[in-house]
């Protein structure tokens, strides 16, 4: 089974406002970066977003480590989303979970992969991190300069 490592991050120029997501995909020898926006966005939707593109990216089923400075993603994929569903889409306070779509598009996107969930801290010393971060940033920029 191939090997990649999605390097993820998304960016929001207020919260909301125009925001911007960035994925690195690398595998062996191949390196690729993708990067989007949305107009009127928050930062974990960017977030999600980035994760959500990167798996779409994948052509076979793959050994997969997402690479993101989100512990919201990352708790919510591999914890909270359990209860969620069990809780019909509540959050604990019996609040409707924000960003439902998202957590079940991501959800659908992960089955097929083996994946491996890796937290790094962010604006820190990890190059693919930084890398994502600025491409983000860049890309919710842009909506504001044209």
């Amino acid at each position: 089974m191939k090997e990649v490592t999605l390097t993820t991050d998304g960016a929001c120029l207020g919260n909301p406002g125009p925001g911007g997501w960035a994925v690195l995909l690398r595998s062996g020898r191949h390196y690729r970066e993708l990067y989007g926006c949305a107009v009127h966005t928050t930062n974990n939707k960017m977030e999600l977003t980035a994760v959500i593109e990167g798996l779409r990216a994948l052509k076979q089923a793959c050994k997969v480590t997402i690479v993101t400075d989100s512990e919201y993603v990352r708790q919510g994929i591999t914890e909270w989303i359990h209860g969620w569903k069990k809780n019909g889409w509540m959050t604990r306070d019996k609040q409707p979970v924000k960003n439902k779509e998202l957590w079940i598009t991501l959800e659908d996107c992960l089955g097929g992969h083996e994946i491996h969930w890796q937290w790094v801290k962010g604006h820190a010393d990890h190059p693919d991190n930084n890398r994502a971060d600025k491409l983000a940033s860049e890309a919710a920029k842009m909506q504001i300069s044209t």
